[in-house]
């Protein structure tokens, strides 16, 4: 198959290139910006047909979660608008997409690990736009999976075990929001359920995939810390009150992977497993 890959350059497309030589069989088009505007629809329609683009793996989207409170018109482009595109697209050619969404379609006021079949009830701009994009995809490709996924971090570029590395490095303290409960995804995990599934065939329909587990961010900083070493950094507690963000967050969004485990037979690590072979790379 042709795979277009979009987003390339992000945490999720650069963990995809990393894997694909472990599929000969399929020829991947590694896209970003400066290859591929996928808010062009023109240019959308012309890269799909002249390549022949079998299938597509949409990581490209707008996650400055915050910043996405005042950027609606950008953030709704990228996020939905450009989605659609691609599905539209890549149907022509009677071909498949996945779509990588997010636990930020919950609103997190559950407490019960959320299932596929669960009403979406977004609690913010970001959100919101990865719903659509959700249904947007559908609407315009019958061959349409959605992934979403939660807490996603990995080597490359910027993420939050970066940053709580960097902060445990250069400060004596640090307070963490310990009431917002979810799981860290490393993004290798992730692309490489991605490919297994490709190899398997899609299965149209949406699915949750993150690591197996549950932490709050104050547990996950102190797994950072205790892993790679970091002493001389407290780590406080924080209630959301206490840091205030122009985006609401989910309280709780544990997602329900069954699905994805029975149609595809896939093992997902646990994530503090995952964190350390991170980790471990991020050392090396």
């Amino acid at each position: 198959m042709n795979i277009l890959i979009t987003g390339c350059r992000g945490q999720l497309g650069n963990e995809l290139q990393l894997q694909e030589a472990e599929h000969p069989s399929h020829h991947f088009f590694n896209t970003d910006v400066e290859e591929l505007n996928i808010c062009d629809q023109a240019a959308v329609d012309a890269y799909v047909a002249e390549n022949q683009i079998d299938g597509i793996i949409n990581c490209a989207a707008y996650t400055a979660v915050d910043k996405a409170e005042s950027d609606k018109e950008k953030c709704t482009t990228l996020n939905t608008v450009a989605p659609a595109y691609l599905a539209n697209a890549v149907e022509q050619r009677g071909g498949w997409i996945i779509q990588i969404s997010t636990d930020y379609v919950f609103n997190g006021k559950g407490y019960l690990p959320y299932k596929e079949e669960d009403t979406p009830s977004p609690d913010s701009v970001y959100g919101s736009t990865k719903l659509a994009s959700e249904l947007g995809v559908s609407k315009f490709c019958k061959n349409a999976m959605v992934v979403r996924t939660a807490w996603l971090y990995s080597t490359f570029g910027h993420n939050f075990v970066k940053t709580m590395i960097r902060l445990g490095m250069e400060r004596k303290e640090i307070g963490v929001v310990a009431d917002q409960v979810g799981t860290p995804t490393y993004a290798r995990d992730l692309a490489s359920a991605l490919l297994t599934i490709v190899e398997k065939g899609i299965k149209p329909g949406v699915y949750h995939y993150t690591n197996e587990g549950v932490a709050s961010w104050y547990d996950f900083t102190k797994a950072i810390h205790r892993i790679y070493g970091i002493q001389g950094c407290k780590v406080k507690p924080l209630h959301t009150d206490e840091y205030p963000t122009p985006a609401k967050r989910p309280h709780y969004s544990i997602l329900d992977k069954t699905k994805i485990k029975k149609a595809f037979g896939i093992e997902i690590p646990h994530w503090e497993e995952s964190l350390k072979d991170c980790i471990e790379l991020l050392e090396k």
